[in-house]
């Protein structure tokens, strides 16, 4: 007698079939691999101290400098003297901090070759690089807007032993604390969109600074009637946000919310390129 082979479903009344996975951009899961890659290393750590430090330390430093040679400023430097710039000279400082790490939380994989075990935990590249971008982005935030709000605080009890300080509620205050935040969050981005595409540590952060620091200068040697250029470059626009004033550097600068939009699409742009590179070039 041949016995009858029973279907699945009655063999295994027990078996459960996996349920699929998410398929949105961006799962929990993935943000918390991506969350705990961000704090358990310790140079996450120490470079955004070293960025909160240099800037309260830098600015404390600058509105120190002030107060004490304060009497001695012409009138015109007087007039021009600007408390809330002054009170968030560190900023300067702390973007150096903050486009090192932007590389470093994707370069990093590359060279330990990390980022294999990452891509075949989760095939869709795009996914790891929002997850990074959103985790970065997000602490960068946080941390540098609180930075730049003591920064401001500090600076200010400096400068009003001299009676020349002002509030939050001075014009452009608020929105400079905000917009220095908000200014290096993109920063960031921008730098691990760079460190994607470029996969080495040293070439990614000669990117950041060549684009960010040496090409406004060498823009600046540029006659006047080309200051429509300048003032579109990514740091001079992104500068508009956090300038108290309409010019940085000798520039001439676009309204403090355009030039930070067109700062923007700089990241966006660099953050497209670098999900193409992904997708199509090995790990």
């Amino acid at each position: 007698m041949v016995a009858t082979q029973l279907p699945v479903a009655t063999q295994l009344p027990n078996a459960r079939v996996a349920p699929p996975k998410p398929s949105g951009p961006i799962t929990s899961d993935v943000l918390r691999s991506e969350w705990t890659k961000f704090h358990s290393v310790r140079s996450t750590y120490w470079t955004l101290l070293a960025a909160a430090v240099a800037m309260i330390g830098l600015s404390a430093i600058v509105s120190a400098v002030y107060v004490a040679q304060y009497a001695t400023l012409s009138a015109k430097d007087k007039a021009m003297f600007d408390p809330v710039g002054v009170s968030l000279a560190g900023g300067f400082l702390a973007q150096l901090a903050i486009g090192v790490l932007g590389v470093l939380v994707i370069t990093s994989e590359y060279s330990t070759g990390m980022i294999r075990a990452t891509f075949a935990a989760v095939p869709r590249r795009r996914t790891v690089l929002a997850a990074k971008g959103t985790v970065f982005a997000t602490v960068t935030l946080i941390i540098t807007t609180a930075a730049a709000l003591v920064a401001f605080l500090v600076g200010q009890a400096i400068l009003s032993t001299k009676s020349i300080g002002v509030g939050l509620g001075a014009p452009g205050a608020l929105r400079t604390v905000i917009g220095s935040g908000l200014y290096l969050a993109v920063l960031g981005l921008l730098a691990l969109a760079l460190g994607a595409i470029i996969r080495k540590t040293a070439g990614a952060i000669a990117a950041v600074f060549g684009l960010i620091f040496v090409l406004p200068a060498i823009a600046s040697l540029l006659p006047s009637s080309m200051n429509a250029i300048q003032k579109l470059l990514p740091s001079n626009a992104g500068q508009a946000l956090i300038s108290s004033g309409q010019t940085h550097r000798g520039t001439t600068l676009l309204s403090p919310w355009a030039g930070f939009a067109v700062f923007c699409v700089y990241a966006v742009v660099a953050l497209t390129a670098a999900v193409t590179t992904l997708q199509r070039r090995d790990a």
